[in-house]
This record gives structure tokens, C-alpha cells and sequence, in this order.
């Protein structure tokens, strides 16, 4: 095809420098994107694949500038998809739920596969415009194109009319009813003049002379034959007889018919197409917010999880109560032997208050020849 060198040249280009590249480096994606939008609608996109899933055309610069992420990527891996079964290979249609991540690898090793240079990180796939987006349709539309059998034919130009002279409409075309009223007129005033026969037999002959004169004069004739091309030229448009269409003829009613009918049919595709639309989109925005919703749960629970695993994983605690034992132990021993101190002490004022006891009993016993001797 006339087109194919221009995404082969820009993968071998690669990531290049912007003044590598030259100053309309910058603008490069939109004719890219305008390459690629006369590619879809030689596959008939809106027909096969829009329509599918009741989605607008896109527009001339729809995957060159940024204007909704979430759609634009999925526009992406949607045209991605088809036009990757268009080009003879089995592909699953993504869904909005699927990892963007494993579709955006899907594509591009399908693009791998048809040998074309894949010189970019898949994140900037990820948007869902840029050079890089356009780059990949733009070559996965030319694979589609080899495969259904399109080639580009000469252009067929239209054979150019000579140029005539303009005149205005009022002198240029003498309508039927202005021509009814000059004959009419014509016809009255021929009724109001007499007609002299002998005038008339008079006229005649002389007529004759003169046409027989005439006939012997133009057996050659002198006249140019550009100037007598010229003559007819200029005046053919004033005869033109135009005859004026009657707005009460029943054709024109049913013309105008089926015109409103395919205008009626056309905005009501149209405003079906957006209304379906405005109810998907509700509905990917609820799912987004439930779906945040779900995210932050699931951020909580992991964290409270982290946050329990370190706590059993952590060995600190451990470390703790083992030395809370040890010291128990030490303080236990002391205690001890503080009880054994004090048991001793104690056993021992007890033997010394005995003894002391026993001293006193003996100290205080009287002798018996005293006793007798009172």
C-alpha cells in the first residue's frame, strides 16, 4: 500500500529527541491519526465495530489529544481487538473489568507477530492517545487492509467542462409561461391587422426574387466557421427553455417525503446512539464509584493484615519476656535468700530469748535449806 513506509519509519525512529526529529515532530500524531481514521472507514468501523457496542464515530484528532482517559483507552483496546480479527488472527474482546495491563501485552504481541517494531514502553499505551496509540491501529489497520485484499487505485478525475459565459438567469432562460404570453400577445395583434391579399401576393414574389437571388449567392459561402462557433455558443443559453416544476405536483410531495423520512431516520439513529451512551456511561461511573469504594476496603483489610503479620513475625515481644523471666528468676533467688537471712535471724533471737528464758528460770529458784530455815 502508498501508506506503509510512514509507521515503518517511525518505528525505526524510536524515542528520538524532539530536535532530532525536526520542528513538526509535535504534529506528527495528527496526521498519523487522520491516516488512520480514512483506514477505519475503508473497513467500515462505525458499520462493524461501533455500532457493536453503540459508540460514537471518532473524530479527526480523537487519539491525538487527551480528553477522557478511561474511554479513550478503551476505545483503544476495542478497535485494537477488531482490527486484530479483521487481519485474520483470534482475538478476544476486551472488557472494561480486564487488567489493562495483559491487554495492553495481548496487543503488542500481536503487532510482534505481524513483524512490526514495537520500540516504546507498553505504559504509554496506557492513556489512550498519544503518537504511540495512533502508531499501533494506524499498523494494525494496514495488516487488516493487506488482508481483506485492498489496494489503492489511480484517482479517476472528472473531464473539465469549457468554461461559458455567465448571463444572468432573468435574460438567460426564457420560461414557458413568458413565452405562452409573448405568443399570445402576437397572436392579438395579428388579429387586429387586416390582411391585404394583394400586399401580401406582392410581398411573396418579391420573397422569391430575393430567395432565389440568396440561394446563388451562398453556394460559397464567405462566413467564418469560428466566429459562426462563437455566435452559437453565446446565445445557446438564452434559448433554453426552462419549464417551472408546480409546487402542487404530487411528485414533489413524496420527493420531500422520503426526504424528511431519511432526515427523521438519521437524527433518531443518532439521538438512539447518544442516549445509549449517557446510560452506559451512568453506569460505568457507578461501578467506578463502588469500585473505589471496594478499593479502599481492601486497602484497610491489607493493612490491618500487614500490621497483625509484622506483630507475629516480630520477635521483640519474645525477646522481652524472656528477660522479664530472667529478672523474676533473680529477683526470685534474692528473695530467698533474704528469707533464709531473716528465718535464720529470727531462729536465732528465738534460741537467744530461750536460753535467756531457761537463765532466768534457773536465776530465780530458791535453795532449800532457806527455805527450812524459816
Amino acid at each position: 500500500m502508498a501508506e506503509e513506509g510512514a509507521p515503518g519509519r517511525r518505528g525505526e525512529r524510536g524515542e528520538e529527541a524532539p530536535a532530532e526529529r525536526g520542528p513538526g515532530a509535535a504534529f506528527h500524531m495528527f496526521v498519523l491519526m487522520e491516516d488512520l481514521l480514512d483506514k477505519l472507514k475503508l473497513l467500515s468501523y462505525e458499520e462493524e465495530a461501533l455500532r457493536r457496542h453503540n459508540m460514537r464515530p471518532l473524530s479527526r484528532h480523537y487519539f491525538a489529544l487527551p480528553t477522557n482517559p478511561g474511554e479513550q483507552f478503551f476505545m483503544f483496546c476495542t478497535l485494537a481487538a477488531w482490527l486484530i480479527g479483521r487481519a485474520g488472527r483470534p482475538f478476544e474482546q476486551p472488557q472494561e473489568c480486564d487488567d489493562p495491563n495483559a491487554v495492553i501485552s495481548n496487543v503488542l504481541s500481536e503487532l510482534r507477530a505481524f513483524g512490526r517494531p514495537v520500540d516504546f514502553p507498553p505504559s504509554k499505551l496506557k492513556t489512550g492517545c498519544g503518537e504511540q496509540v495512533c502508531y499501533v491501529l494506524d499498523c494494525l489497520a494496514e495488516e487488516a487492509l493487506k488482508h481483506t485484499g485492498f489496494s489503492w487505485k489511480r484517482p479517476a478525475y472528472p473531464a473539465e467542462e469549457p468554461e461559458e459565459e455567465e448571463i444572468t438567469e432573468d435574460d438567460a432562460e426564457l420560461t414557458l409561461s413568458k413565452w405562452e404570453e409573448d405568443v399570445a400577445e402576437e397572436e392579438s395583434d395579428n388579429e387586429e391587422n387586416y390582411i391585404d391579399l394583394n400586399v401580401l401576393k406582392a410581398q411573396t414574389y418579391r420573397s422569391n426574387m430575393n430567395d432565389t437571388a440568396k440561394q446563388e449567392e451562398i453556394l460559397q459561402s464567405t462566413t467564418d466557421a469560428a466566429e459562426w462557433n462563437l455566435e452559437v455558443e453565446r446565445v445557446l443559453p438564452q434559448l433554453k427553455v426552462t419549464v417551472r416544476t408546480d409546487n402542487k405536483d404530487w411528485r414533489i410531495h413524496v420527493d420531500q417525503i422520503h426526504q424528511h423520512k431519511d432526515g427523521i431516520d438519521s437524527s433518531l439513529k443518532e439521538t438512539r446512539a447518544k442516549e445509549k451512551y449517557q446510560e452506559g456511561s451512568g453506569g460505568v461511573t457507578e461501578r467506578i464509584r463502588v469500585l473505589s469504594e471496594i478499593t479502599e476496603t481492601l486497602e484497610k483489610v491489607k493493612q490491618e493484615t500487614e500490621e497483625k503479620g509484622s506483630s507475629m513475625t516480630d520477635g521483640a515481644p519474645l525477646v522481652k519476656i524472656k528477660q522479664a523471666l530472667t529478672k523474676l528468676r533473680q529477683e526470685t533467688i534474692q528473695m530467698d535468700i533474704q528469707i533464709g537471712v531473716m528465718e535464720h535471724t529470727l531462729l536465732q533471737s528465738k534460741l537467744k530469748e530461750k536460753s535467756n528464758m531457761t537463765r532466768d528460770m534457773h536465776a530465780t529458784v530458791i535453795p532449800e535449806t532457806t527455805v527450812g530455815a524459816y
